[in-house]
């Protein structure tokens, strides 16, 4: 049995680490780089940022890259592929909140049949039968039910957020089975990594185009983050303009007077 004083001690140790590269993490607003309404705490969210990437950059991207290395491409898929079923389920219940039972009965589907014939996940079936793949979450529950999203924010290890998003991350972690049910420590810990690790894989090629094509890195990604996330919301066909971009007014009674 693993004894709690250890762990508390390795907690503590770890927490200190990532306070400190928190402060070493120092990062500025460019000159002349406009103010976003959505990014209302862009200082605080720049320095989570560069606190973020020295993490990825000498941590995460490392280990992801030894984990290439390493582990057979077909071990990886197929350990992809269980994370991307378990998936599924979540997906299909926030389906099902949002007031969408077809995607929903889809989404089960796919769990159905990549947990029977693809051998518990290990092979994505349902995507070769022509069945769909689906991602949503309790953030995007929250603003398909209307909820706004609020001010943009940067989590410190988990990335690009905004208030409703992290709310919803909270409803995310505390119905995750892989992190609920599993009660072995070492185990559950070990699991974590590894779909941190899967996850940090699929973005290894962009990551590096996006060193080399980004001028300003966190207003391109913060960006990019916003238009994604409103696009899965609206389910690829958002309105033209929201009231809460960061456009000119006269585009916006523009937009009123069009739709009208």
């Amino acid at each position: 049995m693993i004894s709690a004083r250890p762990l508390n001690r390795s907690f503590r140790i770890l927490l200190m680490g990532l306070m400190t590269l928190f402060c070493v993490a120092c990062a500025s607003i460019p000159e002349g780089q406009p103010a976003s309404k959505k990014d209302p705490w862009e200082l605080a969210n720049r320095n989570v940022f560069t606190f973020n990437e020295s993490l990825d950059k000498y941590l995460v991207k490392p280990l992801t890259q030894t984990y290439e290395f390493i582990v057979p491409e077909f071990i990886r898929n197929g350990l992809s592929n269980v994370f991307s079923n378990i998936g599924d389920i979540y997906t299909a219940f926030n389906q099902l909140l949002q007031g969408k039972p077809k995607e929903a009965f889809d989404d089960l589907t796919r769990v159905l049949v990549n947990s029977t014939i693809g051998l518990g996940g290990l092979f994505d079936v349902a995507t070769d039968a022509g069945l769909e793949k689906h991602s949503e979450d309790f953030g995007q529950t929250f603003g398909v039910w209307g909820i706004k999203d609020g001010p943009y924010m940067v989590l410190p290890l988990l990335g690009p957020s905004n208030v409703r998003d992290t709310v919803g991350w909270v409803f995310d972690l505390q119905t995750d089975i892989l992190i609920n049910r599993i009660d072995n420590i070492p185990v559950r810990n070990t699991i974590t990594g590894v779909r941190v690790i899967d996850q940090r894989s699929k973005y290894l090629s962009s990551s590096n185009l996006l060193e080399e094509a980004a001028f300003d890195k966190y207003t391109f990604v913060r960006d990019a983050y916003i238009q994604r996330r409103r696009n899965r919301i609206y389910d690829g066909n958002p309105p033209l303009i929201d009231e809460d971009d960061d456009v000119p007014a006269e585009m916006l009674e523009n937009e009123e007077s069009r739709v009208r």
